[in-house]
C-alpha cells in the first residue's frame, strides 16, 4: 500500500488558505493525491482534507508538523497530521448480539479496515470464542446494577492499557458515564437503529411492525452525553411494506446496521470525518 501523510484542518474561513497549503505542500516537494474542501456559510468555518504522497515530500511526519505550524498559528487552525503508516488501534465493545461484531471482524481480517483490533471488551461471555479464534484478546467486564462505576473504571483501565484510538460500541447494550464520554470525546464511535425516541426499549422492530412503518434504518454517531445524539457520522434505510414480518425487519435492520457502522468506522480511521459543534462534515 502506498504511504500517504493526511492533513486535516478546521478554521475561521477567510481567502487564501487552500493557496497558501498548497503551496505550503508544493514547496517541500509534495504530492496531493487527494483533496476536499468545504465551507459553512452558516459560521463562517472553513475545512479541509489531504492526502500527501509521503515519499514525495522528504521529511518524516514530526519535521513536516514543525514546518507547518506557523501557517496554523496564522490561519488559527485546528488541525493534524497523520501518518498512514501508523495503524489506528481500535476497542470493540458488545454485548450479546453478534452481527456488526462479526461484520466488522470480518471486514478486517479482509483488509477493509486499516486498523488493528487491539481488544474486544464485553459484558457477557457470548463472544469469547468467536473473538479469541481472531486472535484478538476477549476481556469480560460484566456490568451489575450495584457495580456500574467500578465496571466503567475497568473498561477505562482497558482502554488506556492498549492504548486505544477509537472505541467502537458494536451493539454494546449498556449506556457509558459521562466521565467516559468525556474522556474519549470524539473518539468512541456508536450505532443506533432509527426507531428512537418513537420505539424505545424491548424489541423495537416489532413495536414498529405493529404501527406499520414504512422504512427502517441506522444512525452511526460520536457518543456523548446526551444519549443518542452526538454528532451524526452516518445514516442509511431500507424500505419495507405491509408485506415483510416482524423477522423480515430485524433481519433489514440488521443489514443496514452493520453496513452503517462499518462505513462510519472506516471514515474515521481514514480521517474523514470533521466535527463541527454537534454536526460532522464527512468528506467521503
Amino acid at each position: 500500500m502506498s504511504h500517504y501523510y493526511r492533513l486535516v484542518v478546521s478554521c475561521p474561513d477567510r481567502v487564501g488558505i487552500v493557496s497558501r497549503v498548497s503551496g505550503f505542500i508544493a514547496g517541500h516537494g509534495g504530492s496531493i493525491t487527494e483533496a476536499s474542501q468545504h465551507s459553512d456559510l452558516e459560521t463562517g468555518r472553513f475545512f479541509m482534507r489531504y492526502e500527501i504522497l509521503a515519499d514525495s515530500i522528504g521529511m518524516p511526519p514530526e519535521a513536516l508538523r514543525e514546518a507547518f505550524a506557523p501557517i496554523a498559528r496564522e490561519f488559527e487552525m485546528h488541525w493534524r497530521l497523520t501518518d498512514t503508516r501508523l495503524r489506528p488501534r481500535v476497542v470493540l465493545m458488545v454485548s450479546k448480539e453478534s452481527h456488526c461484531l462479526v461484520d466488522l471482524l470480518y471486514r478486517w481480517t479482509a483488509g477493509e479496515l486499516d486498523c488493528d483490533i487491539a481488544a474486544v471488551i464485553s459484558n457477557h461471555e457470548a463472544m469469547r470464542g468467536l473473538v479469541e479464534w481472531h486472535g484478538i484478546p476477549y476481556h469480560h467486564v460484566p456490568v451489575l446494577p450495584e457495580q456500574k462505576q467500578a465496571a466503567f473504571d475497568e473498561v477505562q483501565r482497558l482502554v488506556d492499557e492498549v492504548r486505544a484510538d477509537c472505541v467502537v460500541l458494536a451493539r454494546y447494550m449498556q449506556i457509558l458515564p459521562p466521565a467516559v464520554c468525556e474522556r474519549y470525546a470524539g473518539r468512541v464511535i456508536n450505532i443506533h437503529h432509527s426507531f428512537l425516541p418513537s420505539f424505545a426499549g424491548a424489541k423495537p422492530y416489532h413495536q414498529a411492525y405493529e404501527r406499520g412503518v414504512k422504512l427502517i434504518g441506522a444512525t452511526c454517531h460520536y457518543v456523548t452525553e446526551e444519549l443518542d445524539a452526538g454528532p451524526i457520522i452516518e445514516q442509511d434505510i431500507h424500505r419495507v411494506s405491509h408485506c415483510h414480518t416482524p423477522d423480515d425487519l430485524v433481519r433489514f435492520g440488521r443489514d443496514v446496521e452493520k453496513a452503517v457502522l462499518a462505513r462510519g468506522l472506516r471514515w474515521h480511521l481514514e480521517d474523514r470525518v470533521l466535527i463541527h459543534g454537534n454536526k460532522t462534515v464527512v468528506f467521503a
